[in-house]
């Protein structure tokens, strides 16, 4: 029997819509989904009996990205302004929140090994809820970090 070689976490790419980012550093919040469960408790006893899952949530991605001057940075910029409309004048109707409906993207982040693809973790509905840029030091060394952090509607693990 072959000993099989376990996937190492560094080989991967970010698909949001169409377009492929695989300047993306890090990825978390892949929690497939979770149900809190429906509690019962027993009348006269300390028993409580956990009869039912309740509502499914899903965890935000959190995507992290070295800014370096690609098409990612214009990309991601644009879809962060998309939902939060920072153009225009202060008051203006045109700044301020967008509507989430219209700035949803479906997406994946698609695993490879050895540059083959062998799973991805499909998302549905995401939209940016933050989008930070790390600190500014003078006397820093560091690369410039970005940070996502998208909604969504749900995650699928498809092999």
């Amino acid at each position: 029997m072959p000993v099989l070689e376990p996937y190492i976490a560094n080989e991967f790419v970010v698909e949001i819509g169409t377009e492929e980012s695989p300047n993306v550093s890090k990825v978390s919040g892949l929690s497939l989904g979770k149900a809190d469960p429906v509690e019962i408790p027993e009348g006269g006893t300390n028993m409580v009996h956990k009869v039912s899952s309740g509502v499914v949530k899903f965890d935000p991605l959190t995507i992290e990205r070295y800014m370096d001057g690609s098409d990612d940075d214009r990309r991601f910029k644009e879809y962060f302004e998309q939902m939060f409309k920072l153009s225009g004048e202060a008051g203006s109707p045109a700044r301020g929140l967008g509507s989430s409906q219209s700035v949803r993207r479906d997406g994946a982040i698609v695993k490879k090994h050895y540059g083959q693809e062998v799973f991805r973790v499909a998302f549905y509905g995401a939209w940016v809820s933050q989008m930070t840029i790390g600190d500014l030091e003078a006397a820093s060394t560091t690369p410039l970090k970005q940070t996502i952090t998208l909604e969504h509607d749900g995650l699928e693990y498809i092999t």
